[in-house]
């Protein structure tokens, strides 16, 4: 009987070392965002499909998989990455190249996949997974009246005070030309079509410059996201620009006097890539988990969690019927996703091509008109 019950033991154990061996990884970028992926879509597919899906953080890029390619030790199935990363990664062969309405679900209504998604992926092996927005926020304490447009970011007449500003150009010349009038419409086209003139750019930098030296405005600038809406609630601005996710926080959850604006708001994004020859890509076990983390049902159990928007359309509909739809069972969270569509009526879409190719450029004219300051 012993020797029954250590046989019994030890297969266990094998058992459970080649269950943990062929768990899906996925890779993102941790914290709060990581643990709305996994509990919103993460746990619901792995229970549904039987298999382990495991979560692994890192910082981005494409070195880390390149380097396990090369060493022939790969050990990540799913990355979550930004939209070059996807073209890079595409170009090269380190991704599967997707077709998208073979290998993701259709919307309830039977819409396929491709029809469903917000926009257009970036590459063939791209999914999209969430969006979230660059938009700006004031201090109802600090300010008197409403701001309601992006003009009004920049109007220190009407609204004086300093203005939070985050510290690098992307994003910001966006910005500064939507208040300067230039209108976004839906997308953002006229913005960078301005941008990619030598005139268009002086422009930009020269709205900033002119906020940040005015004696009834003046710019506070911050570099990490939980700084926004700290400089907000300090009353040390009396506006800022910031990362939704985080003044929603603040805001919903923290209760601090945050308003959020969303006119001429810039809408980025993050996407799945599948990793060619993955531990799980041949046995399809990867693509099983990531065809139900992207399902609609699966991108809006993300926002349960936090206050980005999934890529799917029908994800919208899922949650306006099932509101109060954040975790704590009071709070309806479509007015806070940044492609509801009272949310959408004027934005920029973030070019990633465009950054791609100026950023240097661009920031090191960002820069001197800082230090001129």
């Amino acid at each position: 009987m012993k020797k029954i019950s250590k046989l019994l033991l030890a297969l266990s154990f094998v058992l459970s070392i080649t269950s943990s061996a062929f768990a899906v990884t996925v890779v993102s970028f941790g914290g709060a965002y990581t643990e709305s992926q996994k509990l919103g879509y993460g746990d619901p597919a792995a229970k549904k499909l039987g298999i382990p899906i495991d979560w692994v953080d890192y910082t981005g890029g494409l070195s880390e998989i390149k380097a396990q390619i090369e060493a022939k030790k790969i050990t990540w199935d799913i990355i979550d990455v930004y939209a070059m990363d996807t073209i890079i990664g595409c170009d090269e062969g380190i991704f599967h190249e997707f077709d998208f309405d073979k290998d993701f679900y259709p919307a309830p209504d039977g819409t396929p996949a491709s029809k469903d998604f917000f926009t257009d992926m970036p590459s063939k092996c791209a999914v999209g997974n969430i969006l979230y927005s660059w938009i700006y926020a004031y201090n109802t304490k600090n300010v008197k009246g409403t701001p309601k447009t992006i003009e009004d970011f920049f109007n220190t007449k009407k609204f004086p005070g300093k203005r939070g500003i985050y510290k690098d150009a992307l994003g910001n010349l966006e910005i500064a030309l939507a208040g300067d009038g230039i209108k976004p419409g839906k997308g953002g086209k006229a913005i960078y079509d301005a941008l990619k003139t030598p005139e268009g750019v002086e422009r930009a930098l020269n709205k900033f410059k002119t906020l940040c030296t005015d004696p009834n405005g003046g710019c506070v600038f911050w570099s990490a996201g939980a700084q926004a809406p700290e400089i907000l609630v300090s009353g040390e601005v009396v506006m800022s620009t910031g990362w939704n996710g985080r003044f929603f926080k603040a805001a919903k959850v923290e209760g601090a006097p945050i308003v959020q604006v969303w006119d001429g708001q810039i809408l980025d994004y993050e996407y799945f890539a599948l990793v060619k020859g993955g531990p799980n890509y041949e046995n399809g076990q990867a693509m099983a988990a990531l065809k139900e983390m992207t399902s609609p049902e699966g991108l809006a159990g993300s926002a349960k969690y936090i206050a980005y928007a999934p890529w799917r359309k029908s994800s919208i509909e899922i949650m306006t019927k099932g509101e109060p739809w954040f975790n704590d069972g009071k709070t309806n969270m479509v007015p806070e996703m940044p492609t509801a569509p009272a949310n959408t009526k004027s934005y920029i879409l973030n070019d990633p091509v465009f950054w791609a190719d100026n950023n240097t450029e661009l920031q090191e004219k960002w820069e001197a008109m800082k230090a001129g300051l």
